[in-house]
């Protein structure tokens, strides 16, 4: 069993900080890079050029796979045979994957740290390097990668051209913000998390003022108005929040 191997038995035995890919070509570099993040808990592939890379990445020149395994951190030499390090960094961005790419190499110059960048990677660490730094940047962009990926993953509400999103407490229709107060944001965010479900004033009432609100219920119709003037292209005749006599109002 390999230095490599061994330290991925003993890294699956802690908890897993994701799957890196290092690629370069230096034998020496690549294994040492490759042992050093094993033992600190890390997933490790191994690439020796650039096309061997994109095949690990699930990908041709033309296109990238729908389903691309999972890789949290890409290392990646620039001076590598037959694919050099810019030009597959240039094409996993073009083709929309957003995985955090780690630069090295030989070329250390201001120019050379601005080319990487630019062309999408998002660090760059010119050898010869420090293990313990090379570890921390790895940290560092994971944390990053992580956190934005959290953060895209705030719920969304959708229906036909209006969006809402709950936590910012904003409205978008037609990619245009819409002004709401509290109450009509509320209101409108209940229509939006059942479509077509049709609630009564009193219901309303319940879910945004609360079971303790010893108002006229009619204060609903007056947020309803108030909403379809903001929303609806045309409030006497609204093509989203609808009246259903008799009931009460319905998203749709």
């Amino acid at each position: 069993m390999s230095s490599l191997e061994l330290a991925q038995v003993q890294s699956s035995i802690r908890v897993g900080l994701g799957r890196v890919l290092v690629v370069e070509d230096e034998d020496l570099i690549r294994e040492t890079v490759a042992l050093a993040l094993a033992e600190e808990g890390f997933d490790v592939s191994i690439a020796e050029d650039g096309l061997s890379a994109l095949d690990l990445l699930g990908g041709t020149v033309n296109s990238l796979s729908n389903s691309p395994p999972d890789i949290s951190l890409v290392i990646l030499d620039l001076m590598l045979p037959g694919m050099n390090g810019l030009d597959l960094c240039r094409l996993l961005r073009h083709q929309g994957m957003d995985v955090p790419i780690l630069i090295l190499s030989a070329k250390g110059t201001e120019t050379d740290r601005v080319v990487g960048l630019e062309v999408g990677a998002d660090d760059y660490l010119a050898k010869p390097f420090g293990m313990r730094e090379l570890i921390a940047r790895c940290r560092a962009l994971l944390r990053r990668s992580r956190l934005a990926a959290k953060q895209n993953d705030e719920p969304v509400l959708r229906f036909q051209d209006i969006m809402l999103h709950p936590r910012e407490c904003r409205v978008f229709l037609q990619g245009e913000e819409l002004s709401l107060s509290p109450k009509e944001f509320r209101i409108l965010e209940l229509f939006m998390s059942q479509p077509r479900r049709v609630w009564s004033r009193d219901q309303i009432i319940d879910q945004v003022w609360g079971h303790d609100f010893m108002g006229d219920n009619k204060t609903v119709d007056v947020h309803i108005r108030w909403i379809r003037e903001k929303l609806e292209a045309d409030p006497s005749n609204p093509q989203y929040l609808k009246t259903v006599r008799g009931f009460g109002y319905r998203l749709g």
